[in-house]
């Protein structure tokens, strides 16, 4: 099970070199975990370019993935994570929902490098 944090999705959404390069390490829609938090986060971005159309498309996509609804479980295990290694509030979620289903979290955020069960995909390749 993989979970693609909104960095990596975004970067790949956007056609950029590295979302090309990420996309190569996206999952198969049977083992793709979609926190809710991830969907907010897309939609937040194509409202922000000014697309908001758009998210029915990602919406439509996430059907076939395994989405995830924040539980209080998954909340505290975040608060911990969160001042444990620095992250924010939303990072800090998405980072506890991949471990509470042991899945791995690719990510184009540096502040994930270094993880446990990160796999961070920076400019010169995945790490």
């Amino acid at each position: 099970m993989r979970l693609v944090d909104s960095s990596a999705w975004i970067e790949f959404l956007s056609g950029s070199p590295l979302g090309s390069l990420v996309a190569r390490a996206f999952p198969s829609q049977d083992e793709w975990l979609v926190p809710t938090i991830v969907q907010f986060e897309l939609a937040k971005w194509y409202w922000r370019e000014g697309r908001p159309k758009k998210v029915e498309e990602v919406v439509a996509f996430a059907k076939f993935c395994h989405v995830v609804e924040l539980d209080t479980a998954t909340c505290l295990t975040a608060a911990g994570l969160s001042v444990r290694h620095r992250l924010a509030t939303v990072d800090a979620i998405i980072y506890a929902t991949a471990l509470s289903y042991e899945a791995d979290l690719l990510t184009c955020d540096r502040h994930f490098e270094g993880l446990p069960g990160v796999v961070y995909v920076a400019k010169g390749g995945v790490h």
